[in-house]
């Protein structure tokens, strides 16, 4: 009796089934959009944004090339979030020199009289919030947010962040602004994130526009 062959059915490589996998979980993932205004009811930008839950910390990865420029005598950057264990670095485009420093439990630091960008960038290595200074300009403020989450995100002029590719689930979205008390931390509320997303009002207790 003649002997039969059954062509094998071809298995996808590892790389395609590696990118199919990763297809799924981002077609399960969610957009969450945020407005944010004050008390008065106007929106708020530079509103920071986080969603936190066990799963979001331990999925939080360090964030590259992350830098906090100095410029017109400023920093740029008025308001910064970033994730835990990630560095920064602080360009001067100034044509004076700076002297950059934070006293903030979440990070001391200082980087004495510079021009152009020092070798080494600064770690913020634990969550909380850095205002940052410059001994020789006083008018000069920003802040840097760290937090524990890649669910992070901070609003525009019209007060309004989405976050993307959150994973339905129960979170708590935390919120904050600079005009808020000194030392105050961010909000705190619970939240939902449905497979189909959704949308979050807040009203932050300070002036809208701030």
């Amino acid at each position: 009796m003649p002997r039969t062959f059954r062509r094998p059915t071809p298995s996808l490589p590892r790389c395609a089934a590696a990118l199919l996998c990763g297809a799924a979980t981002i077609a399960t993932a969610a957009t969450l959009e945020l407005s944010v205004s004050g008390n008065d009811g106007k929106p708020l930008g530079d509103a920071v944004v986080f969603l936190e839950s066990k799963e979001a910390r331990a999925a939080a990865r360090p964030l590259a090339g992350i830098e906090i420029e100095q410029a017109a005598k400023t920093f740029t950057n008025r308001v910064s979030v970033v994730t835990a264990g990630t560095q920064v670095t602080f360009p001067n485009r100034d044509k004076v020199r700076h002297h950059v420093y934070s006293f903030s439990p979440a990070k001391t630091f200082e980087l004495k009289l510079y021009a152009g960008t020092p070798a080494n960038p600064v770690l913020f290595d634990k969550p909380g919030i850095a205002v940052l200074g410059c001994n020789i300009h006083d008018d000069m403020v920003a802040w840097v947010v760290v937090v524990e989450t890649p669910h992070l995100g901070q609003t525009g002029a019209n007060g309004r962040v989405r976050l993307d590719n959150v994973p339905p689930g129960n979170y708590r979205l935390r919120s904050w602004h600079p005009a808020l008390a000194p030392g105050a931390p961010a909000l705190d509320q619970a939240v939902t994130v449905a497979a189909a997303g959704g949308s979050v009002a807040l009203r932050l207790p300070v002036p809208g526009g701030s």
